[in-house]
């Protein structure tokens, strides 16, 4: 690799850590480790380290390290975070439990909805009420508000939350309050408030959010603070960056002040990536499925672009947006790349219940214990055992080397859990968790396709992850899909997502404008204190910003949001591009209606990226070709097939019949009978999926 300006791509994922290092020149190399849970920031800087001593580059030569963290996911989905007291106006403590009238679960009249993150007897209130437009209707009581702060530094917390009622239209008073807090408990507490993290009406989806924001501050303040002294130690002394949901990065003192923001942090490098392929492939509509050892995430690209959305819930063992289905976790309305994640990745364990009924997932063995094919512990069938099964897998390593695999051990434990009680061949009890591992993915593909107003047999399918390829046919075909992609490292795609991402900052505002009231020269005014905002907390050349309104007919609950152009609101082209996307969400609306803009959003983007290349293609012409053949099992109509065997240099000379497996360093993409596969100008593998 040529010397000059290197950038370090790190991703964390359940079961691996995924490293990629891209040079000027723009070749792309790769590594993946396995993840260390008790310290994560230990197996990304070893990862790293361990990268850049196999290509020869020294720690000062990397310009800057862009990072995924799952860190913040995790703390709420295993109840880790910290202990949390909520500071609230009087009359208000019970936000968090009275909730919204919505349950995932639509007849289950015994559900039971998830705990709130802060229990009522850490939940204090205060004198003050402001109106819905900031009106005083009652000053601040400072000494309640004294009171309170003492009773939480006798509760031995470690972080508080402060969402008083209505401080999205004035913040005056929660200003104080924290002031007044701070001097009290001092510097050992985190505390947050919600006009900082998010000034939007609603005090319930308001109150959650910055809940969760000091639910899981002190453990990314942790994490952050071990991985920056630790890449230090290595030597590495380039510029840190967060990713965020939304798909642009933090830098960590941002990060540290608004961790709900990377909630989502790692599943928003792989769309990025997936994003940028599509600019680069000149692909305007790809739905991207990365399907690692833990979880599968699903997410569309329409313009080249990400779809995304504010309404999110997290924990209660989901991670879920959907317009339809609410109330299984607790919400967080903050910017977010539109994915639907589920439980269904490589690790996730295979069981029978007593009625003889098979699960895949959504408990997963992680990498520790691992799969029965690691022979690292772990005993119970996983998808993974599955795979190498039925011979998707090559029966040697895993995760180019990191894992060692053992077809003995996958081939007992499916026999023992699935096949024998179920009275099935081991490979007939394989096939049928892939069938039910794709039947689960096709869901969560349909959660940001067919539930959004979208045909997936529109797009193209994009395939990565570790798993990815090996499922992205079959996951295509039960969907009417006809093209899929397979990026080059696909097993690493997430990591170089997160080298094509900007640095972004979102201000919004609560404007509350209905029918006549809204006028096109309030909203410019409005919108140009928000850009100078935005520009103001990023700055520097090559700064751009995108503006939005949320919009709703008059008399809905929920708004839809729009994007509008530069220049003056044209209010009529607004109202056509609402009424346009609630036809293509809900299949119905009309001009005719009065509509309200309810909030109004600009996006500063600072491009971190240009100068970078990415030229896989180089580096595909300089491998050997390697060619074989192993059994593999297609079915109960195809059978065992004698299936030939290649590497991607092996679709160099033009397209090739399946059955046919290309094999990777981190990955295999099957092709099976009846697919015709090639490769393309860039690297990409395209299959066709009807031949």
């Amino acid at each position: 690799m040529s010397t000059g300006s290197f950038r370090l791509g790190v991703d964390i994922g359940g079961t691996f850590t995924d490293v990629v290092l891209l040079g000027g020149d723009g070749s792309v190399r790769t590594a993946k480790v396995l993840s260390t849970p008790d310290d994560y920031a230990r197996g990304v800087v070893a990862g790293a380290v361990a990268l850049l001593a196999e290509h020869g580059v020294g720690p000062d030569e990397v310009a800057d390290v862009v990072h995924a963290s799952t860190v913040a996911s995790n703390t709420i989905l295993q109840g880790q975070g910290a202990r949390t007291a909520l500071v609230t106006t009087k009359g208000f403590r019970d936000v968090l439990e009275l909730r919204r009238l919505r349950i995932p679960v639509l007849y289950d009249i015994q559900y039971e909805q998830p705990p709130p993150l802060v229990p009522r007897r850490r939940r204090y209130e205060v004198e003050e009420r402001l109106g819905p437009r900031g009106e005083l209707w009652r000053e601040l009581d400072e000494e309640s508000v004294r009171a309170a702060a003492h009773q939480i530094e006798g509760d031995d917390v470690e972080a508080v939350a402060i969402a008083l009622l209505n401080a999205y239209a004035d913040d005056e008073h929660e200003r104080r309050v924290e002031e007044i807090v701070r001097a009290v408990l001092g510097d050992g507490v985190y505390v947050t408030r919600s006009s900082e993290i998010l000034p939007e009406i609603r005090e319930y989806e308001r109150t959650s959010t910055t809940v969760v924001n000091a639910y899981v501050g002190p453990a990314i303040i942790r994490y952050l603070g071990s991985l920056v002294e630790r890449l230090r130690d290595a030597g590495i002394e380039g510029r840190l960056d967060v990713m965020q949901s939304s798909g642009g990065t933090l830098s960590p003192e941002t990060a540290a002040r608004r961790p709900a923001h990377l909630i989502e942090s790692g599943p928003a490098a792989g769309v990025m990536a997936c994003a940028y392929l599509g600019r680069l492939t000149g692909r305007g509509r790809l739905i991207s499925l990365d399907m690692g050892g833990t979880t599968a995430k699903a997410a569309i690209v329409e313009d080249g672009l990400p779809v995304r959305t504010s309404e999110y819930e997290v924990g209660a063992g989901i991670n879920l947006s959907s317009k339809l289905v609410k109330g299984g976790g607790h919400p967080i309305k903050l910017p977010f790349i539109d994915v639907s994640e589920i439980g269904a990745g490589g690790g996730s364990i295979v069981s029978v219940d007593p009625l003889g009924s098979v699960a895949v997932g959504p408990v997963s063995a992680g990498s520790v214990p691992g799969p029965a094919c690691y022979a690292v512990g772990g005993i119970e069938p996983t998808l993974t055992d599955a795979l190498l099964v039925l011979g998707y897998l090559g029966a040697r390593e895993l995760g180019g080397g990191a894992i060692a695999l053992d077809p003995a051990k996958a081939h007992e434990a499916l026999e023992r859990v699935v096949a024998t009680p179920l009275r099935r061949s081991v490979e007939e009890a394989a096939h049928g968790v892939l069938q039910l591992a794709v039947a689960t993915m096709t869901r969560a593909v349909k959660a940001v396709t067919t539930y959004r107003g979208r045909d997936p047999r529109d797009f193209t399918l994009c395939a990565f992850g570790g798993n990815g390829p090996l499922t992205g046919v079959e996951v295509a075909r039960a969907l009417g899909i006809g093209k899929v992609i397979v990026p080059p490292a696909p097993g690493v795609f997430s990591a170089l997502g997160l080298l094509f991402s900007d640095t972004e900052h979102e201000v919004v505002r609560t404007v509350m404008l209905r029918g006549e009231e809204i006028d096109g020269e309030r909203l410019d005014a409005v919108f140009a204190a928000l850009e100078e905002e935005a520009s103001a907390h990023l700055g520097g050349a090559g700064l751009t910003i995108d503006r939005y309104a949320d919009v709703r007919f008059s008399g809905q609950a929920y708004e839809l949001t729009v994007p509008v152009p530069a220049g003056r609101v044209d209010v009529p082209g607004l109202v056509r591009d609402f009424v346009a996307e609630h036809v293509r969400t809900y299949g119905h609306g009309t001009a005719e209606d009065p509509v309200d803009v309810v909030s109004i959003r600009a996006i500063a983007r600072l491009e971190r990226t240009a100068g970078h290349r990415y030229d896989p293609l180089a580096a595909i012409r300089t491998l050997p070709t390697q060619s074989g053949t192993r059994a593999a099992y297609f079915g109960p109509d195809a059978g065992w097939l004698e299936t030939p065997t290649t590497n991607r240099a092996g679709l160099l000379d033009g397209e090739l019949a399946g059955p046919l497996l290309v094999d990777e360093a981190d990955s295999t993409c099957v092709v099976p009978p009846g697919c015709v596969v090639r490769l393309d100008e860039h690297g990409n593998i395209e299959v066709d999926t009807d031949g």
